[in-house]
């Protein structure tokens, strides 16, 4: 009698034990249903305008990119270059009017980087788009890697001299409002690229009305890894020209090419603007240089005073470059 006792009153509290859980987890389950959602889709991303007629994508500007004079982020550009074998980056700083100035054209000046640098050195580590504020110039800052503005005759796919010339250039004239003639185009750079500049002026003076090099590493035909007394230097010119007298040496001498100058072709070159700090280690190529123009009579002005190889030296140079390139293209 006990024991079936003591059973019933176990199986009542097992079938009330069983009514509140399932109370339980049905309040629950109806909570969970009502409850909204905090996990969602991400929104789709805006989709990159590929230009695939002319080769260049236009890539959102990321944060932190200074902003054109114009109003708005300074974008990123790619150029598809086969001279180069990849996808080449570059910016440019467009003038104040040039959106509400739809029917006017503008001069252009292309600005190159250094050795270990990159396009975008000359918008992030200078004071160039403010300064580009008080002129109206396109200005262009291309990527050159450390191939030193040549094509390479070891890499078959280092050919940034080519790429300059025949890609950049072109698209530069036919995406922008760009006065494309050679009075109206100009090119210059720091370091490697000043080397750059002075050699595209020199070997394409139908392209280009002047030319600027600060702290120009000029002496490209002598440095090697084991000679010049710079092994970062020097290996990244054997990389690109080969070893000491290399045909490719010879070619990319801009010494030689000056020393080669018949007086009609030195009259033919454009104006150049050269400059180099009395602290910066390529003062005394420079100087060579400036005393080899002046022997061949080559208009040019050079330029020194206090400075080193640095941005400080740079940005100062670039502002009176631009005001130079101003009064000369009026």
């Amino acid at each position: 009698m006990n024991v079936k006792r003591k059973t019933r009153r176990n199986l009542w509290l097992y079938s009330r034990m069983s009514l509140i859980i399932g109370s339980f987890v049905m309040t629950l389950a109806c909570f969970q249903m009502d409850k909204p959602s905090t996990s969602s889709s991400p929104p789709p991303s805006t989709p990159v305008n590929d230009n695939r007629d002319t080769g260049i994508n236009y890539e959102r500007p990321g944060s932190g990119t200074p902003e054109q004079p114009t109003g708005g982020a300074i974008p990123t550009y790619k150029v598809s270059s086969k001279a180069a074998g990849q996808e080449l980056p570059y910016r440019v700083v467009l003038p104040l009017d040039y959106k509400n100035n739809s029917e006017e054209r503008y001069p252009v000046i292309y600005l190159l980087h250094g050795l270990t640098g990159h396009f975008n050195d000359w918008i992030d580590r200078s004071d160039l788009v403010q300064t580009a504020a008080k002129y109206k110039f396109i200005i262009v800052t291309p990527e050159g890697n450390n191939g030193w503005y040549s094509d390479s005759s070891i890499a078959p796919n280092s050919r940034y001299e080519s790429y300059i010339v025949n890609e950049l250039i072109p698209e530069i004239d036919k995406r922008f409002r760009t006065r494309p003639d050679r009075q109206h185009r100009i090119i210059a750079g720091l370091s490697m690229g000043g080397y750059g500049a002075l050699k595209f002026g020199l070997k394409y003076p139908q392209m280009f009305s002047m030319v600027g090099s600060f702290s120009g590493a000029l002496k490209v035909a002598e440095w090697s890894e084991s000679s010049g007394g710079n092994k970062t230097i020097g290996k990244s010119i054997d990389v690109v020209f080969g070893p000491v007298n290399s045909p490719a040496r010879k070619a990319n001498d801009i010494f030689r090419i000056v020393r080669e100058l018949t007086p009609d072709k030195a009259k033919a070159l454009p104006y150049i603007y050269q400059s180099c700090g009395t602290e910066d280690p390529m003062l005394e190529g420079n100087r060579a240089f400036d005393k080899l123009l002046t022997e061949k009579g080559v208009v040019h002005d050079f330029k020194t005073g206090k400075g080193g190889h640095d941005w400080v030296f740079w940005g100062e140079q670039m502002r009176a470059f631009l005001e130079e390139c101003d009064r000369r293209t009026k």
